[in-house]
C-alpha cells in the first residue's frame, strides 16, 4: 500500500515515518484492496493533531485524533481507522449470511407428514353459483365444476372478504 505522508509545522524524521507506515500497513489485514493511505500531522500550540485517510474501491475511512504527544496522537487515529475498518467488513459479512435465526426455528412446529383427506361431491355450477353456495356456508373454499369449461375450479374466501378463483391450467409437457 503506499501511504503519503505530510506534515504542517514539524519536521518528518525517518523513525515517525517508519511509524507511520506501521500503523497504516496494519489496515490491510481487513481487506486486500485498500489502494493508498494518506497521513497528515500537525502541531498547533500545545496538541498534536493526526488524520489518517485510507482509499479502497469505492470507500474512503477518515479519523482525526488529538493528543499532548504525536505520537499518541498517531495510535487513536490508527485505532480509530481500525474500528472503522472492522465495524466495515462485519457489515460485508453480515450482508452474505442468510437470514436464520435459531429462536426461529425452534418457534416454528415440524409439521406432520400425514394429512387429514376430506372427499367431496364435485357438481357442475357457474362461479356466480359457487359465490351463492359459499356465501350460505361458513367453508373458506369451495370445490365445483364449472360448467363451461367441464374443470374443477377452487373458490376461496380471501382476507379482505372478496371471493378468488383458482383456476387449475395444464401444462405441456416437453
Amino acid at each position: 500500500m503506499e501511504i503519503q505522508l505530510t506534515a504542517k509545522q514539524l519536521k518528518i524524521t525517518p523513525a515517525l515515518r517508519e511509524y507511520v507506515q506501521q500503523k497504516m500497513g496494519k489496515t490491510q489485514k481487513y481487506f486486500d484492496h485498500i489502494v493508498w493511505g494518506q497521513a497528515f500531522l500537525f502541531v498547533e500550540k500545545r496538541s498534536h493533531k493526526a488524520e489518517m485517510i485510507v482509499h479502497a474501491p469505492g470507500q474512503t475511512f477518515r479519523a482525526l485524533a488529538t493528543a499532548a504527544d504525536l505520537y499518541s496522537a498517531i495510535d487513536l487515529a490508527s485505532d480509530k481507522i481500525d474500528a472503522q475498518l472492522k465495524k466495515h467488513k462485519e457489515r460485508i459479512k453480515s450482508r452474505h449470511k442468510p437470514k436464520t435465526s435459531d429462536t426461529m426455528s425452534e418457534a416454528m412446529p415440524v409439521r406432520a407428514t400425514s394429512f387429514a383427506v376430506s372427499r367431496q361431491a364435485v357438481f357442475p355450477m357457474t362461479p356466480e353459483q359457487a359465490a351463492t353456495d359459499l356465501d350460505a356456508s361458513e367453508l373458506m373454499f369451495l370445490v365445483y365444476l364449472d360448467k363451461d369449461t367441464d374443470m374443477i375450479h377452487v373458490l376461496y374466501r380471501r382476507e379482505d372478504e372478496t371471493l378468488g378463483i383458482i383456476q387449475p391450467v395444464r401444462k405441456n409437457k416437453r
